[in-house]
């Protein structure tokens, strides 16, 4: 008897579950490899130094800016636009370590002087204003960036004893592997387009972890319904009624989430800019993932489940 579109939905999100487990494998593979031979573009949170933002009221290119930045020998000085209407600027550098933390804190603050002072002399009639100066040493940076990826790596792992202990088994390893799925895809996506990872894009990441937790959560709870109504249908049945179930729910929450860190995206600068661009590629594949790839891996769970006795 041919089965009725309507029997379990309007869409067979378990029957394209090779093609896109393929196509995510896929997506992780080759996130990893660009990570590994790309690397990532630490800001000086992670990697130490001084970053010095100035805005000037008229128009200053980044050529005359950089002009002032060499005239003065400032070490290891790099310049980054941050667009927009107005002439507004990004200066880091890296001093060399002195014998103590106050030898390097006294070089650093004598070249944050000297680029005050070579702004106010050669672009006084912009009116160059130093919006912000923040400073972090390496071996604090050092000590950030481990205690970062360290709190990504536990909250993993809570994770899966959560959900091992909220639902079951078969569901803590979707669960995980699918926020870490979400992880490493929107880390090398923006790694790629040129952006720097710092404390506030962690933060980002560690934000797209629990939203898309969440996202997985709802549709672990609308199986398990599902699950105690339809159960003598099969688990592939069952995971299909309840995505459907839940796809118009899913695409509302994401969908309206998704406009709002879009309009900070393009509307925004700075770091609230790249929160937003962190926010909108996470929240895409969040979504993705909790439809195919942690649901249809509880599937494969259970196959394995139902090989054991066999085997034995």
């Amino acid at each position: 008897m041919e089965k009725s579109k309507n029997d379990y939905g309007r869409f067979d999100f378990v029957g394209k579950v090779n093609v896109f487990g393929g196509v995510s494998v896929l997506l992780v593979l080759v996130s990893l490899v660009y990570l590994g031979v790309k690397g990532i573009s630490y800001g000086i949170d992670f990697s130490g130094g001084t970053e010095v933002q100035v805005r000037f009221a008229q128009n200053v290119s980044i050529d005359e800016l950089r002009s002032l930045v060499e005239e003065i020998k400032v070490p290891n000085a790099d310049l980054q636009s941050f667009g927009g209407d107005v002439s507004e600027y990004i200066i880091r550098f890296r001093v060399e370590q002195g014998l103590n933390d106050k030898q390097t804190n006294d070089r650093q603050n004598e070249l944050v002087g000297q680029i005050r002072a070579g702004l106010d002399s050669k672009f006084q009639a912009q009116q160059p204003e130093v919006r912000r100066v923040d400073s972090v040493g390496p071996q604090v940076g050092g000590e950030l960036k481990r205690n970062g990826f360290l709190a990504i790596f536990y909250c993993l792992l809570i994770i899966l004893i959560y959900v091992a202990l909220r639902f079951d088994y078969k569901y803590a390893p979707g669960a995980v592997i699918c926020l870490f799925h979400d992880a490493v895809i929107t880390l090398a996506i923006f790694v790629a387009v040129g952006k720097e990872v710092n404390i506030p894009i962690l933060a980002a990441i560690l934000t797209l972890i629990g939203y898309s937790l969440n996202d997985t959560i709802v549709v672990f709870d609308r199986i398990r319904e599902t699950e105690g109504v339809f159960g003598e249908r099969g688990i592939r049945f069952v995971i299909n009624r309840a995505i459907n179930d839940m796809l118009e729910r899913t695409i509302i929450t994401s969908g309206t989430t998704f406009v709002s860190a879009l309009c900070l995206y393009i509307f925004a600068d700075g770091t609230v800019s790249d929160i937003a661009f962190a926010m909108c590629v996470g929240i895409f594949f969040g979504t993705y993932s909790s439809i195919y790839v942690a649901a249809p891996f509880a599937l494969l769970m259970e196959k394995m489940k139902l090989l054991k006795p066999a085997q034995a």
